[in-house]
């Protein structure tokens, strides 16, 4: 088997598609394509469904992928030793991130880690569910919840403390009026996000020990990512309330374009973490930038 043909496999299987795989190797399409039926016709096998739409790998596609990850996974650890030989590490570094990450924590650390260590390149894949980062071919990844598996280490990126918000425009509370109580919700226009994978996070309110979940209804329903620009849009031009991160509403808050509403109730929650595996070796970009987070932290 040629070492590029399996390469060209696994890059179009983790993208789901040729040309995303494309976008991320450096390699055309056209390439990649001819790589992989090679690979086929050698395996006597199809590895790959191919649609007008999308390309998701068979079942002796899925457990060629199973198997050859770690092996790649080693290979990749066995040429980043020869780092230590570096004035200063080189690699690329793939990070998993939500939505909300990727606007808000990562952009005030990824710009003076990438002038720290200007031999490493990033990639960020941003995605909303938690997800094994190994099988997808990431170094780490980064969410919210600091209850990880007992293998995985997590360190903290980004502030230690986030709330969410509640806010409207002033010309929507001015016809619908002010809620003085969470549950006043449930009869308002409420704009909502959903996550990739389908579901649809309550808004949780918390005050002197009374914890109140909603889950109202609403004009628009949206996915993160860019989506969470026009859901936001959505509540400035007074199209209903709306319920996400602090930071994200603050330059509207500030300006006066929305409202707080209900801000004894915000709820505080604690910040991202950068997750990752404990038990393998730590390729030199992961290593560095976790020295790097270590030492912005103190």
């Amino acid at each position: 088997m040629e070492l590029n043909d399996l390469t060209a496999f696994i890059s179009v299987a983790r993208a789901g598609g040729f040309r995303e795989a494309a976008r991320t190797s450096g390699v055309s399409a056209s390439s990649l394509s001819i790589a992989v039926r090679r690979l086929e016709t050698k395996l006597g096998l199809r590895l790959l469904n191919r649609t007008t739409r999308s390309v998701a790998p068979t079942e002796a596609g899925l457990r060629l992928l199973e198997k050859l990850t770690p092996l790649f996974s080693e290979m990749e650890a066995a040429l980043d030793v020869l780092n230590v030989f570096r004035d200063r590490p080189s690699g690329t570094l793939k990070l998993n991130v939500p939505a909300s990450a990727a606007r808000m924590g990562l952009p005030g650390v990824i710009a003076p880690f990438l002038k720290a260590y200007p031999d490493i390149r990033v990639e960020v894949v941003v995605e909303d569910g938690f997800v094994d980062v190994l099988s997808i071919g990431c170094d780490a990844g980064i969410r919210y919840d600091e209850r990880l598996e007992q293998d995985m280490i997590a360190v903290p990126i980004g502030p230690r403390v986030e709330r969410f918000a509640t806010a409207a425009a002033p010309e929507y509370l001015q016809l619908r009026g002010r809620p003085q109580h969470p549950r006043d919700l449930l009869t308002h226009a409420c704009l909502r996000v959903q996550f990739a994978g389908g579901a649809t996070p309550t808004w949780l309110f918390e005050h002197e020990g009374e914890v109140v979940q909603l889950n109202p209804s609403g004009p628009l329903l949206v996915r993160p990512g860019a989506a969470l620009d026009l859901v936001i849009s959505a509540a400035v031009a007074g199209v209903g309330v709306i319920h996400l991160f602090e930071d994200m509403l603050r330059p509207h808050l500030d300006s006066g374009a929305l409202e707080p509403i209900l801000e004894p109730w915000w709820q505080s929650f604690s910040g991202p973490f950068l997750y990752y595996p404990g038990h393998r070796h730590l390729p030199a970009p992961l290593r560095a930038f976790v020295d790097f987070l270590k030492d912005r932290n103190g």
